[in-house]
């Protein structure tokens, strides 16, 4: 069996009973870092004679034939360094595997920096996507494939390229578009700051520490409509403001995306 074990973000005290069970029982233990295991299962008096064996994003796929035939017959715990496995960590190419071959996956839920960010943000809970780590490259065009998503977005960062690309999603999605930053989650400096993504990049700009998890709002199901937007801002240009002016207007009072306004607004072959 392949058992996919969540294990604490930060606070030791989140470790479950059963993840200490699995941990202990397991004959197999397979971790994103094989040190980070140890450490754990010390910090939780935990004693094992399992074999431990590394697999992260570089490894996993060569020792995923190994860890299965081993699942065939044994238990087999899956962690990572914190969180859910498979979850924007290592895990999924030995789900992905077990399913192929018909091994028993089970999980053992716990603490997920994603989930708890999402809850701790106060933007809707209802409908959300979570879109792992956000490209160290290409930030505003990855940012505009999302112009129309409705549903709240979650985002991994680290901390250097927070500032960045908060800037870089308030140009898209608009300076006033609701966001919220969980830093440190579970930790001794847990900081979790709400506001427009205008208001975040400020309060973050001249950069942070730890572990970092963005969460944006999604467009307004009910706003206006891009055609609509277009329209209003062709007014506004008629009556003598600037097309960048304009755009920025419409974007704050309609909940469109400056850019995606702009780039409507622009004549064909200008």
């Amino acid at each position: 069996m392949l058992i996919l074990a969540a294990t604490p973000i930060g606070n030791l005290g989140d470790a479950s009973p059963r993840l200490a069970q699995a941990l202990a029982s397991a004959d197999l233990i397979v971790a994103e870092d094989t040190r980070m295991v140890i450490k754990l299962m010390r910090a939780l008096g935990i004693t094992t004679e399992a074999n431990i064996m590394a697999a992260n994003e570089h490894t996993e796929a060569s020792v995923a034939k190994v860890v299965l035939d081993t699942a065939l017959t044994e238990s087999v715990v899956v962690v990572s360094d914190a969180g859910m496995p498979a979850i924007s960590d290592p895990g999924y190419v030995l789900a992905s595997g077990a399913r192929q071959r018909n091994i028993p996956i089970t999980v053992i839920p716990g603490p997920s920096a994603g989930l708890s960010a999402l809850a701790a943000s106060g933007l809707p809970t209802d409908r959300f996507v979570h879109e792992g780590f956000i490209p160290k490259k290409g930030r505003q065009g990855y940012f505009r494939s999302l112009e129309n998503q409705t549903r709240t977005m979650i985002f991994f960062e680290s901390p250097h390229r927070l500032a960045a690309s908060l800037r870089d999603a308030a140009e898209v999605f608009g300076r006033e578009r609701e966001a919220c930053v969980a830093r440190e989650i579970t930790k001794m400096f847990e900081e979790i700051a709400r506001g427009t993504l205008a208001e975040l990049a400020l309060h973050f700009a001249e950069g942070t520490k730890g572990e970092v998890v963005v969460v944006i709002a999604g467009r307004a199901a009910d706003s206006m409509s891009l055609d609509d937007g277009v329209a209003e801002v062709a007014r506004l240009v008629a009556e003598g403001m600037k097309l960048t002016a304009a755009c920025a207007q419409v974007a704050k009072d309609s909940g469109l995306a400056k850019g995606e306004l702009y780039r409507a607004s622009i004549p064909s072959g200008a």
